[in-house]
């Protein structure tokens, strides 16, 4: 098999992984009280996973808009250091900068480096793009749909959902005792702040301080 053929294999089996992922969050979504529309609109203009999956849960749980948008922001900052790494690989000008600033997310971005021809990694880069973006959306949509035509989503117990996908997210990355210290101190600031603030902002408030370290803390 030649290497584009492979690239584009890759890039379409992500796709459909992420795209079943998406009826999860399409699901959710509706479930915390988005509708429809909104929810199809995240997935399309935002088109971040656990970004997305931070907002509903935030919503979900009672939390304003806005906390659920600044924790959103604050976890989808990351993808601004993947297109510094990404802007001399991709070379792009003009509309296609903005198309591919959307599609700089974590798999992409991976397709896209672990390539030593650059050709090869603009073609990784663009395919699971194109793939991830289409089939996210149509997940997002088939998710939506299902729970948008039940009188009462919640009584599918999807509340639970978002703390179990960021579990899962999390869990790979606890193999080491840094991380694994900052998510315990993460979790403790997070339960002492629950009572005293609105829904939602426990975890802003524990995003800041994971940023804060990340800049700060390993230069001291």
């Amino acid at each position: 098999m030649s290497p584009e053929r492979a690239i584009l294999r890759d890039a379409l089996g992500i796709a459909i992984a992420s795209g079943a992922y998406a009826i999860s969050f399409g699901a959710i979504s509706t479930a915390a009280g988005v509708s429809l529309l909104q929810t199809c609109a995240l997935s399309v203009l935002m088109f971040t996973g656990a970004s997305q999956f931070a907002l509903v849960g935030v919503i979900g749980a009672g939390g304003s808009v806005w906390a659920g948008a600044a924790t959103a922001a604050l976890l989808g900052s990351r993808n601004a250091m993947y297109g510094l790494r990404l802007s001399s690989l991709l070379e792009v000008r003009g509309l296609r900068r903005i198309a591919a600033a959307h599609l700089v997310i974590d798999e992409t971005t991976a397709m896209a480096i672990a390539r030593d021809d650059p050709r090869q990694g603009r073609l990784a880069f663009w395919a699971t793009g194109f793939a991830l973006f289409t089939l996210w959306n149509i997940g997002t949509l088939m998710g939506a749909l299902a729970t948008h035509a039940l009188s009462n989503p919640r009584v599918l117990g999807l509340d639970a959902a978002p703390p179990a996908a960021f579990l899962a997210l999390l869990a790979p990355r606890l193999r080491t005792r840094e991380p694994l210290a900052i998510a315990l101190a993460a979790a403790v600031v997070a339960i002492a702040v629950l009572p005293l603030v609105p829904a939602g902002v426990p975890l802003l408030i524990v995003a800041l301080l994971v940023s804060v370290y990340g800049l700060f803390g390993r230069a001291a």
